[in-house]
């Protein structure tokens, strides 16, 4: 790093890799860097995913919808290691051409249908489903309009306070600061909204919640980043009340597990075909037949 002000040029070119941890699979350009097909399952819908907060928002909802007896939201979850680069394969692409997980199919119908963008994905179980969006144009407009905060306000969270705290090769004050100043006006915009609602839109758990609750929820419990301490997650009570309740359904458990590659190995479960892989197929017990 050096102490001379960065000017930029007339015209910007890429000629280095930039972005931290993840340099190598920054770029400027879209498309596919190879040929992969993705693999298809038995179940109705085939996701594509890791679990990142966007990720565990489906997997969370799908589980969701299957507590709830709908076995039409059966599903296959696959896993997408965009470490790797898994994303710019040409399958996953087709899929969704911004190369960011989650990406479903939905091959009930006739014809298959592609979905991506978690608030999209979250939006179309809901309608398709019949839950966890309410009927009344009042509590329905309420959960959107939180979905679509939650859509507009993670970048700063994780492109920006998690990037510039956690992943850039240095430190630069002023970007932390920046980005830390509104990851707190965020959560004390949920604060002051839970202080008389049980949850986003009000008496009922929607899809709000389920958008919400994987980044916010987590950074209030210090889960993301390790900046728990830096941002005083413990002084925003309501949000650590949402968060807590939140996390003691059983289909929130399950659907954390999903996709999931880090952690203790037995909430892993790196790839979901059937409900029953809960049990048997965690990473704990992968490894323990492995050296049996």
């Amino acid at each position: 790093m050096t102490d001379t002000p960065y000017v930029p040029p007339k015209v910007w070119t890429w000629n280095k890799e930039n972005g931290g941890q993840f340099a190598s699979i920054n770029r400027p350009i879209a498309g596919a860097t190879h040929d992969k097909e993705l693999p298809v399952g038995k179940h109705p819908f085939q996701l594509y995913s890791l679990a990142t907060p966007n990720g565990v928002k489906v997997t969370v909802m799908l589980e969701e919808l299957l507590a709830l007896g709908h076995k039409g939201a059966e599903y296959d979850a696959w896993l997408i290691k965009i470490g790797n680069g898994d994303q710019f394969g040409s399958g996953f692409v087709d899929i969704n051409p911004n190369s960011k997980i989650p990406a479903l199919m939905d091959r009930s119908g006739p014809e298959p249908v592609r979905i991506f963008e978690s608030g999209s994905i979250l939006f179309y179980l809901a309608e398709k489903f019949g839950a966890f969006l309410p009927k009344d144009i009042k509590a329905r407009t309420e959960a959107m309009s939180w979905l679509f905060w939650q859509m507009g306000s993670a970048p700063y969270l994780g492109g920006g306070f998690g990037h510039f705290y956690a992943y850039a090769p240095f430190k630069i004050e002023y970007a932390i600061d920046r980005f830390a100043m509104e990851v707190k006006r965020q959560l004390d915009v949920l604060d002051r909204r839970l202080a008389d609602n049980e949850y986003l839109a009000g008496r009922d758990y929607t899809i709000a919640d389920m958008a919400v609750w994987p980044w916010y929820g987590a950074l209030a419990k210090g889960l993301v980043y390790g900046a728990g301490e830096f941002l005083s997650v413990q002084d925003y009570k309501n949000v650590q009340r949402w968060t807590d309740q939140i996390a003691q359904r059983p289909a929130v458990k399950r659907g954390r597990m999903v996709n999931r590659v880090s952690g203790d190995p037995a909430s892993q479960l790196h790839e979901r075909h059937d409900a029953s892989d809960f049990e048997t197929k965690t990473q704990d017990k992968i490894e323990t037949a492995k050296t049996a």
